[in-house]
């Protein structure tokens, strides 16, 4: 898929002449009411197939797109595309304004706590959920430390009650993609740095 940019998740069908309702993982709504060229991608398929977006149009209440596909005339030509994914060429790259970013430049970032400098993971994936926010998998020794607190608080790892051992430790965790948190995405040096909140990434862990 290197060559490929996700813009959208097929997540079911809508009616009975074929429309399909598209989970969508780009901000460009050109992606899904412009006609135009489009590819889609099947499950286990390893090359997407071409095919073209007729119409669409946007349900704010679902927070996706309903989006029509030449050949696709029916419900049950509709649900043979579920989970398949819509993709464009990875050069197809739409303008962009000041400070906004593609999620496929994000995605492998290395993430530096600001005022340390201290490497704790990279990028992982781009969730929506009101907000952007970053899913960075941490390093091995990010895990391993008692504190990744920008402040150096202490990290409270006693035994709970009845003597079971400290909490368990995850490997992922979120950060808001805002300013005022990742207020540096250098993307030709590959890293970002995040200021984050005091005890946001250890209330995740």
């Amino acid at each position: 898929m290197g060559d490929w940019l996700t813009i959208g998740r097929v997540v079911g069908a809508h009616g009975l002449n074929g429309w399909l309702k598209v989970y969508p993982e780009s901000d460009f709504p050109e992606r899904f009411v412009r006609p135009g060229d489009r590819w889609l991608l099947r499950p286990q398929a390893t090359e997407p197939e071409p095919i073209q977006l007729l119409a669409g149009r946007y349900l704010d209440a679902k927070k996706q797109y309903l989006i029509q596909l030449a050949g696709i005339e029916n419900r049950n030509q509709a649900e043979d595309l579920l989970y398949c994914q819509l993709v464009v060429p990875v050069d197809d790259r739409l303008p962009l304004e000041p400070g906004e970013f593609h999620v496929a430049d994000l995605v492998g970032l290395s993430v530096i706590l600001r005022e340390s400098q201290t490497q704790i993971g990279q990028v992982v994936d781009i969730l929506s959920a009101g907000q952007d926010l970053l899913e960075v998998a941490l390093d091995a020794d990010a895990l391993n430390t008692q504190n990744l607190d920008t402040q150096n608080r202490q990290t409270d790892l006693s035994p709970q009650k009845g003597g079971s051992k400290a909490r368990s430790r995850r490997s992922k965790i979120l950060i808001p993609f805002v300013e005022q948190i990742v207020p540096v995405v250098d993307l030709a040096n590959q890293r970002i740095e995040i200021d984050p909140p005091s005890g946001l990434i250890e209330a995740q862990r």
